[in-house]
C-alpha cells in the first residue's frame, strides 16, 4: 500500500463517551501544518461513543475515518482494524481517554521525523514523565515492566504508555495476537527496527473509567509474556539486499559478527 498522507492518528475507542469530541478537536488544533488523518475504531461501545464519532466525522469527513467492530474484540484487534485503513507513512497510537498528549506528537514529529533521516527507526515509544494512576497501579506497572525486560531483553521501561509513533510499514509487518500492543518494542526489535523512548506527558482520564482490571490483566499478561518469550527466540525475519530497506546493512553486519 502506498502512503498518501504523512501521518495517521489511530485511536481505539471503547465506551469513551464525553472524550471523543474534545480529543479529536485537540488533535486537529495541534497538528495544523501536518498532512494527517484520524482513524477511529469503535470496539463495539454500548454508550454514545459511536454517535460522537459520527458527529466528529460529519464536521471533517475528508480527514476522519471510522471503523466499527460488530463484536467486542479488544485493543490489539482494534489497532489491527485501524491499521488496515491508515494511509500515513507514520502512525500515531493514542488512547481514547485523553491521557495521551498530542502536543508530544507535534514536538517529536518536528524533532525526529520531519527532518527525514529516520534510518532504522521504527518506533518512538512514550515514557510517561509522571503517572496519574493510583499507587497500586504504579506498583503493578513497575513489577510488570521489570519481569518483561528480564524475559524479553527489550530494554523498554514503560510499555503501558499508550503514546507510540511508528513507521506504518514496520507496524504492518508485526505478527498479530491478542494484547500484542503491550509488546510493541520487543516486536519491533525482533523485526530489526530501532526503538527509542521519549518522555511524554501523562494526564488524568477525562471521562469514564479504566477498562483494565488487575486480575484479568495479570492472567492474560502471564500467558502473553510466555508466548512472547518463545516468539523472540525464534529468529528474525530475512531482509533481501534488493529491497530499499534501512535494516539491510544493519542485519548484514550483525550476521558477520555472529559468524
Amino acid at each position: 500500500m502506498t502512503a498518501s498522507r504523512d501521518l495517521s492518528v489511530l485511536i481505539p475507542f471503547y465506551n469513551e463517551a464525553g472524550n471523543v469530541i474534545p480529543l479529536i478537536g485537540e488533535i486537529e488544533a495541534a497538528l495544523a501544518g501536518i498532512d494527517y488523518e484520524i482513524v477511529c475504531v469503535n470496539d463495539c461501545s454500548d454508550d454514545t461513543t459511536g454517535a460522537e464519532l459520527l458527529e466528529a466525522q460529519a464536521k471533517d469527513p475528508a480527514r476522519i475515518i471510522i471503523r466499527t467492530h460488530v463484536a467486542r474484540a479488544g485493543k490489539s484487534a482494534a489497532l489491527m482494524t485501524g491499521l488496515r485503513a491508515v494511509n500515513g507513512r507514520w502512525t500515531q497510537l493514542l488512547d481514547g481517554d485523553g491521557q495521551n498528549d498530542i502536543a508530544d506528537t507535534k514536538r517529536l514529529w518536528a524533532e525526529l521525523v520531519a527532518p527525514g533521516d529516520t534510518g532504522r527507526l521504527g518506533l518512538i515509544a512514550g515514557k510517561r514523565k509522571s503517572r496519574n494512576d493510583s499507587g497500586f497501579k504504579w506498583l503493578q506497572s513497575r513489577v510488570a515492566n521489570g519481569v518483561r525486560r528480564f524475559m524479553l531483553r527489550d530494554n523498554a521501561t514503560d510499555t503501558g504508555c499508550g503514546w507510540k509513533l511508528m513507521r506504518t510499514d514496520a507496524f504492518r509487518e508485526l505478527p498479530y495476537f491478542a494484547s500484542m500492543h503491550r509488546f510493541l518494542p520487543a516486536l519491533m526489535k525482533r523485526a530489526g527496527w530501532e526503538v527509542r523512548e521519549e518522555l511524554v506527558n501523562d494526564r488524568r482520564r477525562w471521562h469514564g473509567q479504566s477498562k483494565y482490571g488487575f486480575l484479568g490483566r495479570l492472567g492474560a499478561g502471564i500467558a502473553d509474556l510466555i508466548g512472547m518469550f518463545w516468539l523472540v527466540r525464534r529468529g528474525k525475519p530475512g531482509i533481501a539486499a534488493e529491497w530499499d530497506d534501512p535494516r539491510a546493512g544493519y542485519q548484514s553486519s550483525d550476521a558477520k559478527k555472529s559468524s
